[in-house]
């Protein structure tokens, strides 16, 4: 008997199932109303939803309520720091059980071969994972990548089945201003009938028009209402981002309680692994709690990035679709009891089944290649106090441009800590150039020590802020020593370090040892006086040139604002 034979006769009742999930309040993302049946499942695909099922084992669910499955809708695998079996291990007894994920932070350092090390590194998981190919490697060419991936190189990969269209298109500018190299991607993707999705803060008008006319259909910048309704009066898909340092569920709750909640998705984007433990089901939990119709927070986190991304058999409870599901006690805490997926049990009350994870680790290069780093590296010269400064906005990606003051002392420029003006430096570590960019930052407030890590987005140079150049360099040493991690310095010594051997990314350690160390860090920061919640991870984002309004390169500090560089004193 065919398994198309065996389907059509398990929903007819004619045959067993081989899972029933009886006595369930379903959660039905389709017709939007919560509905008492039976789940029949044949070779991990739902059969029916109707009362009388028998199956050869049955699950009592007593009146619990059955979701469907959560999908994340744009994650960066690499930002957690965990290879992807650990990442699993987290966010899937959660309930998630897709994500489609952007690899462009090791592609900016591996390139293809990043892409593939993170194809190979996902088999085999109780995780569906779908690849956005990277857009932007680099994001601009106002800094220096390991890698430099151009439609040709897409191409090698746009057909394959697991991967569903173009990531974020970051460079809006480079759309706009018709450069050839973006647009042969988005042509690319269109060629192909696959989606693009787009990366665009505060783009407005007619200028918005034309981004969401190119093709791009999706944005996950959004922190504020007018931004997310303007966005889907084109025909934009909004992904609402709950990550560690970027916060915009709570700003676009409004936008919940709107009419058309179809257009709208979860996404995490960045997460630190501390903040894994919940994933998309707090987020649902959360929209609810604000006064978002529940069937509506499920639909979000699940129908409608499953519709959006083209995955026909998934996001829903209906028959022919993918069995992946969770057995919920309450409609308040959205933790689930059991998450089901591919019709078979992989999570019990918070934790993965063992038997559920198979993983054997890919082999990677080193990845740390830098010209010989000496003190001097460090000094900054200047013609006045004031200096161009990176200004923090706690909880978003977007910083001020300020003047401020630094310590000025023989022409040269040293950190302020009365001011809280720091200096800021980008090392350039894939080709060995020499290129360091110098700046100044204000929003750590670090009274002594220096915090260095390879995590930069969106290239993965070397970042340091500190309040001595001895300390910076120390830093910026034992990164290399480590081959990219993260480490604190005070007074010329190491008091807290992650190593990252993996594309200077993603340690080879487990989920506690992550998570250890990640806290280590953290409170090693707050000793030297940082007063951000997690200084490395906002320190990660002051290299990316796409997002306003000023930021450091390995190349020197760019404004968004004049698309250009700017000098360190005005």
């Amino acid at each position: 008997m065919t398994k198309l034979e065996k389907i059509i006769k398990v929903a007819r009742g004619l045959e067993k199932a081989d899972l029933v999930i009886k006595n369930a309040n379903i959660i039905n993302v389709l017709s939007e109303e919560i509905h008492k049946g039976d789940i029949a499942i044949s070779d991990g695909i739902i059969a029916g939803i109707k009362e009388g099922y028998d199956g050869g084992k049955e699950i009592d669910a007593n009146g619990a309520f059955v979701s469907p499955a959560f999908i994340d809708g744009h994650v960066h695998l690499e930002s957690s720091m965990l290879l992807p079996h650990e990442f699993a291990k987290a966010v899937v007894p959660c309930g998630t059980t897709t994500v489609i994920t952007d690899p462009h932070e090791i592609s900016n350092v591996l390139g293809l071969h990043g892409i593939s090390y993170m194809h190979e590194a996902v088999k085999n998981l109780p995780l569906n994972v779908y690849t956005m190919l990277p857009s932007c490697v680099p994001a601009t060419p106002y800094e220096t990548s390991g890698f430099d991936l151009n439609s040709y190189d897409l191409a090698l990969l746009i057909d394959s089945p697991w991967v569903l269209g173009i990531a974020e298109m970051m460079n809006y500018s480079g759309l706009l201003n018709l450069d050839k190299n973006v647009l042969a991607k988005l042509e690319l993707a269109k060629s192909k009938g696959k989606r693009i999705d787009g990366h665009a803060p505060f783009l407005s008008g007619k200028d918005l028009c034309a981004y969401a006319a190119s093709g791009v259909k999706s944005d996950h910048e959004c922190t504020n209402p007018d931004e997310a309704k303007e966005k889907i009066r084109l025909g934009m898909y909004i992904m609402i981002r709950e990550g560690t340092a970027a916060k915009d569920l709570d700003a676009l709750i409004p936008v919940l309680k709107e009419k058309n909640t179809r257009k709208c998705m979860f996404v995490t984007d960045d997460r630190h692994p501390r903040d894994l433990k919940v994933h998309i089901n707090d987020m649902v939990r959360r929209a609810v709690d604000a006064g978002v119709d529940v069937i509506k927070a499920v639909q979000i986190g699940s129908l409608n990035t499953a519709e959006y991304f083209g995955l026909k058999n998934q996001g829903a409870i209906a028959p022919g679709y993918r069995a992946d599901m969770l057995i919920l006690p309450d409609l308040k805490t959205f933790k689930p009891d059991m998450v089901i997926k591919d019709g078979k049990i992989v999570a019990k009350e918070g934790e993965l089944l063992k038997t559920s994870v198979k993983f054997e680790k890919p082999s990677v290069r080193s990845s740390i290649n830098v010209r010989w780093i000496e003190k001097k590296d460090f000094e900054i010269k200047g013609t006045s106090k004031f200096v161009n400064t990176i200004e923090i906005i706690p909880h978003q990606l977007v910083t001020k441009s300020s003047v401020c003051e630094a310590k000025f002392e023989n022409g040269f420029l040293n950190s302020n800590t009365e001011t809280d003006t720091l200096k800021i430096l980008v090392m350039e570590r894939h080709r060995a150039t020499g290129n360091i960019g110098k700046g100044f930052v204000k929003g750590f407030n670090l009274k002594s020590g220096a915090i260095a890590s390879t995590v930069a987005h969106d290239s993965h140079n070397m970042i340091i802020v500190g309040t001595n150049d001895f300390d910076m360099y120390t830093a910026a040493v034992e990164l290399v020593k480590m081959q990219g991690g993260k480490v604190v310095v005070k007074d010329g010594k190491i008091i807290a370090k992650l190593p990252l051997p993996i594309a200077g990314l993603i340690s080879d350690k487990d989920f506690d040892y992550v998570v250890k160390h990640c806290e280590e860090l953290n409170n090693a920061a707050k000793e030297l006086g940082c007063t951000l919640d997690d200084a490395f991870m906002t320190m990660s984002f002051l290299s990316l040139p796409v997002i306003p309004e000023l930021k450091i390169t390995d190349k020197g500090l760019f404004s968004t604002k004049k698309w250009d560089f700017v000098k360190i004193n005005p």
